[in-house]
């Protein structure tokens, strides 16, 4: 899994598969106060950066993945 939570900051890191939408969901559910660091991601899974999108964390960083750095996660 690439997801690791580090008390406000949900860390997501490498290539996410889908299996990580749910402990991001949770993560942030948990807390709505926490921000996601994208800076060591590579891409996200569609059912993760829908969670992302809903939920609207605030991003710190972008993912290695050059479309979702540029169309889906800067601001």
């Amino acid at each position: 899994m690439s997801v690791r939570v580090d008390g406000a900051i949900i860390h997501v890191e490498g290539s996410s598969p889908v299996e990580d939408a749910e402990p991001i969901l949770t993560a942030l559910q948990e807390d709505s106060q926490r921000c996601v660091d994208l800076s060591q991601a590579g891409r996200l899974h569609s059912a993760s950066v829908q969670v992302l999108l809903a939920l609207r964390p605030k991003i710190v960083g972008l993912p290695a993945d050059p479309f979702q750095a540029r169309f889906i996660f800067s601001s």
